[in-house]
């Protein structure tokens, strides 16, 4: 399908100031239209744009002037002129960085209704469908009343439902959903272009005329990705797979026990050698000998792959497989831990055996292996789209990736109001029991001050270790980890209440506004602790970026250990120095060498992720390449 003229021709960023006031001024003139009226000069527009000669910035003022009232109307929201300044960034195709509370969500209703009047689908990707349904909810009303129609795309919907969805001009989902479509759509594609020997003349001959089925997608035109660096950076190792439904007990859950046992008789440094930095493992000449001794303790009749790997699966659920860190056990399941969010995913597997090999490990029920059937890179999925755009709170320190991978630049959107939060000295530990006692005396002592406390940590352990801490103490507090629902956002949005103490992982809550309570504005604020560096700075300023919202006033202060993961990306020379260092109540004086030094390992591990991430991609180009000659 030719792509819409509007979708390559846009407005030049030279003009922003004046159409800013042109939209102000005409959004003011719209107060007294009727809402009848406002349809029809949306539908106007939509009619207008189908020229390519048409005055591109009237088209853009007039649109944002309509959604500026409409949101007025509908939500009782006033847009300010750093959110218009965001919209036309949108519109020209970059990421843009808005920080935390500068109100994103409704931000995004300006590029959906300009995309929207080319007339082929504009998809807003969220990071779940918890995220998904809260802004369907909440913005389909304002899209109606511009006659527009809006749609939810869900797991677990029918096709049909799906098809209706994705038909809307305008359609909500999480982003992965959408490429999980697009992979049910090329199955089916495929599917119908192979039909069985002989089917059509049975139909034919019995009078059956056997509707085609319909994709659910109907075109890839516009994304609008929320928390982008997040979906398009951080989850880019992570390909789209779609899979036979694994779950069942495995007919052959004692290979993976005895693959464990086996796995347990190696000594580290004799049968396999580990890479801790890397997380990479290697079983030794000796090891395989030691493996391949005794023939007999192998079930070779059950193996659907060399007996070595189910070996080193095993050893890796030993090794780098922790509970409450990657995974957690619910309902005597297994259940994924994601790496990034520290979100639970019980619909995920690991592939390969390696899920298999971690229920052997815990003792609970093995469960079968999923089967692949079709798989995408992320990254690839995104560049199927003619437009993309997105928004987040930390784009800077990936800008690059953007544009090297997906071609698209980055614009920075100021704060509506001047941050006014202090950030306090970050404090450094030993160990990860000396920094949990430091957090429970921060909190205690800011206990008189009624003052609402969030302390986020990078993983459901520390957070469980730090809840069990209060509780001895006697203090009230939530916790919060796990699956993002609409219980947890309410928690999370009652963090800024007087006398709150909030334990979460890192991005529990995530796209939740956290407003401050009665007369704790006067107090100070929200105070946030983080329990640690995360191994990217972006995900610091994520969390820190809570407190202080909209020109309040708020503090934060990181309190971190250096057997933090971030630290065991360092040589152990410097750790070991670091120890000695340390006072009787184990913490370390932090100097300006060591905050340089840890920024420059985190940059350092960001540029190893991001060369990690060009190589799957080059990798599986190379892969789709080959697929491609052979079939040819």
């Amino acid at each position: 399908m030719k792509r819409h003229h509007l979708l390559t021709r846009r407005p030049q960023p030279v003009h922003d100031r004046q159409m800013l006031s042109q939209i102000n001024t005409i959004a003011h003139s719209l107060v007294n239209v009727r809402d009848s009226d406002l349809v029809n000069q949306y539908q106007q527009l939509k009619q207008l744009c189908q020229f390519p000669g048409d005055d591109l910035d009237g088209l853009t003022v007039h649109t944002f002037s309509l959604v500026v009232e409409s949101v007025r109307r509908v939500l009782g929201l006033t847009y300010h002129q750093e959110q218009l300044m965001a919209g036309l960034a949108m519109i020209r195709g970059e990421i843009v960085e808005m920080q935390t509370g500068e109100g994103k969500t409704v931000t995004a209703v300006l590029p959906a209704c300009w995309f929207a009047l080319a007339g082929r689908g504009v998809h807003v990707m969220t990071v779940n469908d918890y995220l998904a349904e809260r802004d369907f909810q909440t913005l389909s009303p304002v899209y109606a009343h511009l006659g527009l129609s809006s749609g939810l795309n869900q797991p677990r919907l029918s096709a049909q439902a799906k098809r209706t969805a994705c038909a809307a001009d305008i359609t909500y989902g999480p982003g992965y959903e959408f490429g999980f479509d697009y992979l049910r759509d090329q199955v089916m594609s495929l599917s119908q272009q192979r039909p069985r020997l002989g089917s059509q003349f049975s139909r034919t001959l019995n009078g059956c005329d056997i509707p085609t089925p319909q994709p659910v997608q109907r075109t890839h035109a516009v994304a609008i990705v929320d928390e982008a660096d997040s979906v398009m950076i951080d989850e880019a190792t992570v390909p789209l797979v779609l899979s036979t439904q694994a779950g069942q007990p495995a007919n052959n859950a004692e290979v993976y026990q005895a693959a464990r046992q086996a796995a347990l008789t190696l000594k580290a440094g004799r049968d396999y050698l580990i890479n801790e930095q890397t997380s990479e493992l290697q079983i030794t000449d000796l090891g395989i000998l030691r493996l391949s001794a005794d023939r007999s303790l192998i079930p070779l009749e059950r193996l659907d792959r060399p007996w070595m790997q189910y070996v080193e699966q095993a050893l890796r659920a030993e090794l780098f497989y922790h509970r409450d860190i990657q995974y957690v056990v619910y309902d005597n399941r297994v259940q994924i831990v994601d790496p990034h969010t520290s979100r639970i995913f019980a619909d995920r597997t690991w592939r390969n055996g390696l899920h298999q090999a971690v229920e052997a490990k815990e003792g609970k029920p093995i469960t079968s292996e999923s089967q692949p059937i079709a798989r995408i890179m992320r990254q690839k999925y995104f560049q199927l789209y003619d437009q993309l755009c997105g928004m987040s709170g930390t784009v800077q320190g990936c800008q690059r990736e953007f544009r090297d991978v997906y071609g698209i630049r980055h614009a920075v959107i100021p704060p509506h109001r001047p941050s006014r939060r202090i950030d306090l000295p970050v404090r450094l530990f030993v160990d990860q029991r000396y920094r949990e006692q430091a957090i429970l005396c921060s909190i205690q002592e800011l206990l008189p001050t009624r003052r609402p406390v969030l302390v986020g940590t990078s993983d459901i352990d520390t957070s469980r270790r730090l809840s069990q801490l209060l509780h001895d103490q006697g203090l009230t507090h939530h916790l919060l980890n796990g699956v993002q629902d609409a219980d947890e956002a309410a928690v999370i949005a009652s963090a800024g209440e007087p006398e709150s103490i909030t334990i979460a992982t890192n991005l529990a809550g995530r796209g939740t506004d956290i407003k401050l309570g009665p007369g704790v504005a006067a107090t100070g604020g929200l105070h946030v602790i983080a329990a640690g560096f995360q191994l990217t700075e972006r995900i610091d300023r994520q969390l820190i970026g809570r407190a202080a919202r909209k020109g309040e006033p708020g503090s934060s202060q990181i309190l971190a250990s250096i057997s933090d993961p971030l630290f065991l990306q360092s040589s152990p020379g410097w750790n070991d120095s670091l120890k000695q260092q340390a006072g009787p109540n184990g913490e370390i004086p932090v100097t300006k060498q060591i905050l340089g030094r840890i920024v420059k390992t985190q940059r350092k591990v960001e540029l190893q992720g991001m060369q990690r991430r060009k190589q799957l991609t080059q990798h599986d180009n190379w892969l789709s390449n080959a697929t491609c000659s052979t079939w040819n």
